[in-house]
C-alpha cells in the first residue's frame, strides 16, 4: 500500500512517502492537496505520482512519529490555504455494534424500536443496492470544518461547555473535488471522530451538537487502502497502562451500507461538489468505551489502530476545567 504523511518544519511543509522504517520527501509539492491536483491534471494515479516524485535520501520515521524530530506531523489531509474549505462529516449506524450502542443509549420502557434502530434496519434492507441503483440513505452528520482537524499526537479537547468527551475510532475516507466538479477518493486513514456521548444520551436530537468537537485523522493517508474487512483496535491508555481496549471489524463486509451508497448520498448534494474542496468523511464506529461505562479523564490517551493503515493514531484527552463563559451577541443597530 502507498502511505503518505504531511509534515512541516517551521513554515516549510512537505509530503513524504512512508517506506518503513524511513520516509522519503516528495519533490514539487508541499501538501497532499497539491499532489492530488497534480495527479488529476496529469491523468495519473496518486500512488504512481508519489513514487515518481520520491527522493532517494531517507529520513527516520520514528523520530517524526514520536515527536522528537524538527519535522512535525500534520493531519493526513487538510486544505493548506483555506481550512474552512475542508468539510468534516460522518455516517452513523453503519455497523452492527454502532446500532447496539445507540439503541442502548436511548432505550426507553417500550416495545417500540428507537428511531436509531429503525434507521439501522432500513440500512440493512436497502443500504447495499445493485450496481447502478440508489440505495437507502444512511444517517449523516456534520462535524465542522478543517479548523477542527487535529494531527497524531495533538490533544483532543473537551471544551468547558461540554459534558464529556469520548473516542470514536474508525476509518475515514479522504476526498477532493476536482476543477470539473468530480469527486475523487484520495484514500483512507485511521480516524478518531470524538464526540460528547453524555450530551447525546440525554436525547438523540442532541446528536448534532454532540458531534461539533475536534477530531483527528492519520498519521498516514493510505492511497490504495483495503476496505473489505478491516480490523480496528481501539485502546484507552491511562497512566501509561491500557485501561480499556476492544476490536471491531470494519469495511464493506461488516457494514450494512456499501461504500458506493455512502459516497453517493454524501456527494449527491451540489454543495458537496464545490470545486477545490476537501472532504473528510467518517464511516462509523463499531464500539465505544462509553458503552462499557468508561469515562475518559484528562491525560488519557486514545489509540486507534487499523490493520494495513500504517502506524496507530494517538491523541491525548485534554479537559478545559474553566467555567463556561456566556457568549454575548452585539446588535449592530
Amino acid at each position: 500500500m502507498t502511505r503518505l504523511i504531511q509534515i512541516k518544519k517551521g513554515n516549510v511543509r512537505r509530503v513524504a512517502l512512508v517506506e518503513e522504517p524511513n520516509v522519503r520527501l516528495l519533490d514539487g509539492c508541499s501538501s497532499i492537496y497539491e499532489l492530488a491536483h497534480l495527479a488529476i491534471a496529469a491523468g495519473t494515479k496518486l500512488s504512481d505520482l508519489s513514487r515518481q516524485r520520491a527522493r532517494r535520501d531517507a529520513i527516520e520515521y520514528d523520530q517524526i512519529y514520536c515527536g522528537e524530530s524538527e519535522w512535525q506531523l500534520l493531519p493526513a489531509i487538510d486544505h493548506p490555504d483555506e481550512p474552512a474549505r475542508c468539510l468534516i462529516s460522518g455516517t452513523g449506524l453503519t455497523h452492527l455494534g454502532s446500532a447496539h450502542n445507540r439503541q442502548t443509549m436511548h432505550a426507553v420502557a417500550t416495545e417500540d424500536l428507537t428511531d436509531s434502530m429503525k434507521m439501522f434496519r432500513w440500512g440493512v434492507e436497502g443500504g447495499r443496492p445493485a450496481n447502478g441503483s440508489i440505495g437507502t440513505p444512511p444517517e449523516w452528520f456534520y462535524k465542522g470544518t478543517g479548523c477542527a482537524l487535529r494531527a497524531h499526537g495533538e490533544p483532543l479537547d473537551v471544551p468547558s461547555y461540554a459534558e464529556d468527551g469520548g473516542e470514536e475510532g474508525e476509518i475515514a475516507g479522504i476526498y477532493l473535488i476536482a476543477p470539473n466538479g468530480q469527486p475523487y477518493r484520495l484514500g483512507m486513514a485511521a480516524g478518531n471522530e470524538f464526540s460528547d456521548h453524555q450530551v447525546e444520551k440525554k436525547n438523540y436530537l442532541y446528536l448534532a451538537g454532540s458531534k461539533l468537537r475536534a477530531c483527528s485523522v492519520g498519521p498516514e493517508l493510505v492511497v490504495d487502502a483495503k476496505f473489505d474487512s478491516v480490523p480496528v483496535v481501539i485502546a484507552i491508555e491511562r497512566d501509561g497502562l491500557v485501561h480499556w481496549t476492544k476490536t471491531f471489524p470494519s469495511g464493506e463486509s461488516d457494514m450494512c451500507h456499501s461504500l458506493k451508497n455512502i459516497e453517493h448520498h454524501h456527494f449527491k448534494y451540489v454543495d458537496h461538489r464545490r470545486r477545490g474542496d476537501v472532504h473528510v468523511h467518517f464511516f462509523g464506529a463499531g464500539c465505544l468505551s462509553y458503552s462499557d461505562q468508561i469515562r475518559l479523564q484528562d491525560g488519557d490517551v486514545m489509540k486507534v489502530s487499523v490493520e494495513g493503515y500504517g502506524r496507530p493514531l494517538r491523541n491525548p484527552l485534554r479537559v478545559d476545567q474553566s467555567k463556561p463563559a456566556l457568549v454575548n451577541v452585539i446588535p449592530l443597530e
